[in-house]
């Protein structure tokens, strides 16, 4: 009997002990379904990007992730929503570009305000066109494109919101060719700008090739250059600028973050699960059939980037004369 009672009894420590590691080791996170914000349009670059992240990070967590599109002020609406969240581990969001401008804009919203998770995607800008506007006016490559324009000052061309990365692409590319063009915004993000330009509204767009796939594969615009060091592994007859003799390198990133004040615990898995996922099959596939790049940063390495690219982004800005002063 006393044998009995001294098992019965070191089990039950056990399942003490067991119980206890598991809550200072983060084993009984998640519990349930995880909301994730993204700061844009349904449709764009950025949501289809974090829609198959989160299939993959729900493979990972063994639990869902759901989407909501929250947008608008140029993406500001979303990314403070993820900063105001219940830093309770099932609210994060994705970060983009657009949060390294916002402080030259008059806002207060900078990365500081988010415990990071890592980055996952950079993704460059490229200059796409109208198809049937570019046969009717003998536009072929950047060149032909660059004399036109020449000639034709203030073709319109979109990006998304005022002041987001490829509204700024529109000034690297007159910077960088010497032209004159007339920048159309769509505050809810890219999708919008593919859409008008396919459909012959605006001549042309500077997003990512990702953000135009559809459009591009569908023969309905036609890209003439990709700012980037090599071509994209799924548009591979799409010659860079450099190529082009146009020597200009830009982009946009995105990553996950959290609002600051969530558990190390919680913190600590959803890091783990982003880490993951940017290895998992899923991800993998689904970025490559996207024509958008993996590059993973860890929460350090990611917020010593933020940094870097925040100053950087603000001394354009201020070139370009996007800021508010």
């Amino acid at each position: 009997m006393k044998s009995l009672k001294k098992v019965l009894a070191l089990t039950l420590v056990m399942l003490m002990v067991l119980a206890l590691a598991g809550t200072v080791y983060g084993k009984d996170y998640p519990k349930k379904d995880v909301y994730v914000i993204c700061p844009w349009g349904a449709g764009g670059g950025t949501d289809v990007c974090l829609r198959a992240l989160c299939q993959a990070m729900g493979e990972e967590l063994g639990v869902n992730l759901t989407v909501d599109n929250i947008t608008g002020g140029g993406g500001i609406v979303g990314h403070q929503a993820i900063a105001n969240a219940e830093p309770d581990g099932y609210n994060i969001g994705m970060i983009t570009f657009e949060l390294s401008t916002y402080l030259s804009l008059g806002t207060e919203l900078t990365w500081e305000n988010y415990d990071l998770l890592g980055r996952v995607n950079t993704d460059a800008a490229a200059l796409s066109v109208n198809a049937k506007w570019a046969a009717d006016n003998g536009i072929t490559d950047l060149a032909s494109f660059v004399a036109y324009a020449k000639a034709h000052p203030g073709i319109q061309l979109g990006g998304s919101s005022n002041a987001s990365v490829w509204h700024i692409a529109g000034g690297y590319l007159e910077e960088a060719t010497g032209i004159d063009v007339e920048m159309i915004t769509y505050q809810t993000g890219a999708a919008a700008a593919v859409k008008a330009a396919a459909s012959g509204e605006i001549a042309g767009v500077t997003v990512s090739l990702a953000e135009a796939s559809s459009f591009l594969q569908s023969g309905t615009l036609v890209c003439l250059g990709v700012m980037d060091a090599e071509r994209n592994a799924k548009f591979p007859n799409v010659p860079t600028f450099r190529e082009q003799g146009v020597d200009v390198i830009y982009g946009t990133w995105r990553g996950m973050g959290a609002p600051k004040g969530m558990s190390a615990e919680a913190l600590a898995a959803l890091r783990e699960a982003v880490a993951k996922a940017c290895q998992n099959k899923t991800f993998v596939e689904a970025m490559a059939n996207l024509g958008q790049t993996i590059s993973y940063l860890d929460a350090a390495e990611y917020g010593a980037f933020l940094k870097n690219n925040a100053e950087a982004v603000a001394a354009s800005m201020k070139a370009l004369g996007l800021n508010q002063d």
